[in-house]
């Protein structure tokens, strides 16, 4: 599904659009005081140096050091106004990129991948400042100054300005061919550099993982492979990029040669001063410079065309579900429900979970188990409506999950994912995710309840105390609950607890439970463990084998009649319930 709303860079650039103007106009100046120079040059040559008279030469020189005062003033000028309206452009095209990703599904950014993603909001942006940079700069400048002097060889001399004539459309030939021919190679590498950076991310992230199974020769090896292969593109379009200015160049001496050689013939005849000679080489190189330039820049905006592509088709993508606006009534006695719902991922072989229905009432303690790949987290993910399902329905207190506006439905669902994730900050500015207006009453009563409040009073700065990326200064079982605490602090209707306390010893793990249950009002609790031990006590325990529901009852029901719960039991604890 596409947007209907477009991102032209234009879109971009509001507000700085006197910048964009502003930027090329002054480059124009500089270009035009340039194209003077070769004539007063010509000029002290053919009377000042014929005649001997210094007075002119010297009123020359003050001219030629007037017009570079006035062409560099114009150019640091040109250059500020270019700056700032490719940094303003970069920094709303990141803003807004990011701020699209936010709107999109989980399975979109699935389907994406984070490592593209990083991708666009850093690399590709830059390469798209850069590339509008040099185009404000220069994509008018360069043209002016060649057609300007192909103008002015012109007024100079008819006969040798045919010369300019040949040889301008054959380097416009040469720039923009090239220029075809490397756009979607550009593009090409920067797709490889989302797999680099894929590798790269998985690699560091994983690390501990690596090691502990002694796998750095290979992943070295593998990224060694996607690394040679990046370099293998970046060095087929640099050898095609880097034809240009040998090209341009061998045409543009040729262009001289014949220059100098009808300049001279014209000489010898009386119809050109030697001066007006110079002048025609002094243009012709000019051209040379200025394509050179040209050639480059058209390098950047290649790259930053193709990069704008790829930003561009992350903004296309419409997010797919679709919220209400209005509020919907939390006063029905069932808290959860589902019928006969199915979900498979995007791009999946086959269906995650399968005809499965259940009802939690509210204020019951509701548990999910089952084993690795069973389907687990798939059912937690379909409540808050991380995903939609594929087939049936899902209902929270008694209405559609479609019926639901997000930021409600993000209200009364708080859940504590698998993965126990906190942010650089602080204790408490954590906390403060799950409700920005909360007290620190609040806060130390959900962490009481998260059995965090012990480990937290401990700390010198306590809530204050600072937090490191992902929580690296903290265990796994600090981590954990603290997100527990972080989940409790918007005093959601359902709490979801996925393996969120697998990090927990027994002790805490039942300390937790019993808090919960202790806690005021009718909170509807969802558990996802391995442990049997944190589910015996639930209300209904639903058990999941590969997608499918294998039983629901509490545990004593489940010990009856459920073969796949008993053997999870069994596992974990001998008969006669003494520990294994």
């Amino acid at each position: 599904m596409r947007s209907k709303k477009k991102y032209p860079l234009t879109y971009f650039l509001k507000g700085y659009g006197r910048q964009s103007i502003l930027a090329p106009l002054f480059k124009l100046l500089e270009a035009l005081f340039d194209l003077f120079v070769p004539l007063v040059v010509a000029e002290i040559i053919d009377v000042g140096i014929a005649q001997n008279d210094i007075p002119f030469i010297l009123r020359c020189c003050v001219l030629l050091i007037a017009l570079g005062v006035i062409g560099l003033v114009c150019s640091i000028t040109a250059q500020w106004f270019a700056a700032e309206a490719a940094i303003a452009c970069a920094t709303s095209m990141r803003h807004t990129l990011f701020q699209h990703i936010q709107t999109l599904d989980f399975s979109q950014m699935d389907t994406l991948g984070g490592s593209t993603l990083i991708t666009r909001l850093t690399s590709d942006i830059n390469q798209v400042q850069n590339g509008l940079n040099m185009a404000l700069r220069l994509f008018l400048r360069s043209p002016f100054i060649v057609l300007g002097s192909v103008v002015m060889a012109f007024t100079i001399d008819s006969r040798v300005a045919l010369v300019f004539v040949a040889t301008v459309p054959l380097l416009s030939l040469i720039v923009f061919g090239i220029m075809r021919l490397t756009s979607p190679m550009y593009k090409k590498t920067q797709g490889q550099l989302d797999r680099v950076l894929r590798l790269t991310r998985e690699n560091l992230t994983g690390v501990r993982v690596v090691r502990a199974f002694g796998r750095e020769d290979e992943e070295v090896r593998q990224f060694d492979q996607e690394n040679q292969q990046l370099t293998r593109i970046q060095l087929r379009v640099g050898r095609l990029s880097a034809l240009m200015n040998p090209m341009t160049y061998v045409v543009v001496n040729l262009a001289s040669v014949a220059v100098l050689y009808v300049g001279g013939l014209q000489v010898e005849g009386g119809i050109l001063l030697s001066g007006d000679v110079y002048a025609l080489i002094n243009y012709m190189s000019q051209i040379l410079v200025e394509l050179v330039k040209l050639a480059n820049t058209i390098v950047l905006v290649s790259k930053a065309m193709a990069c704008t592509s790829r930003i561009q088709s992350v903004l296309d993508l419409e997010p797919q579900m679709a919220f209400s606006e209005q509020p919907v009534d939390l006063g029905g006695p069932e808290a959860i429900g589902f019928t006969d719902v199915s979900l498979t991922y995007a791009d999946a072989d086959g269906e995650s979970l399968q005809d499965l229905s259940f009802s939690v009432r509210r204020g019951e303690t509701f548990g999910i188990i089952g084993g690795t790949g069973s389907g687990k987290s798939s059912v937690v993910n379909l409540i808050p409506r991380f995903y939609d399902a594929t087939a049936g329905q899902v209902r929270l207190f008694g209405h559609p999950i479609q019926d639901y506006p997000k930021e409600q439905l993000r209200h009364t669902v708080g859940i504590v994912p698998q993965r126990a994730q906190l942010f650089s900050g602080t204790i408490r500015s954590n906390l403060l995710w799950g409700n920005e207006n909360a007290t620190d009453e609040e806060l130390w009563a959900a962490l009481e309840t998260a059995q965090a409040a012990e480990f937290v009073r401990g700390k010198p700065l306590g809530l204050d105390e600072e937090v490191e990326q992902g929580g690296r200064n903290l265990s796994g079982g600090q981590r954990q609950r603290l997100t527990i605490a972080r989940a409790l602090v918007k005093q959601p209707e359902i709490l979801i607890l996925d393996d969120s306390a697998s990090a927990l010893d027994f002790a805490t793990d039942a300390a937790l439970r019993r808090a919960l249950k202790a806690l005021p009002g009718d909170l509807t609790v969802v558990i996802v463990s391995q442990r049997t031990s944190s589910l015996q006590h639930a209300d209904q325990i639903l058990v999941l084998e590969d997608g499918h529901p294998a039983g629901l009852g509490n545990h004593q029901q489940l010990m009856e009649t459920c073969g796949v719960y008993r053997e999870i039991y069994d596992s974990q604890f001998q008969r006669g319930g003494e520990s294994a």
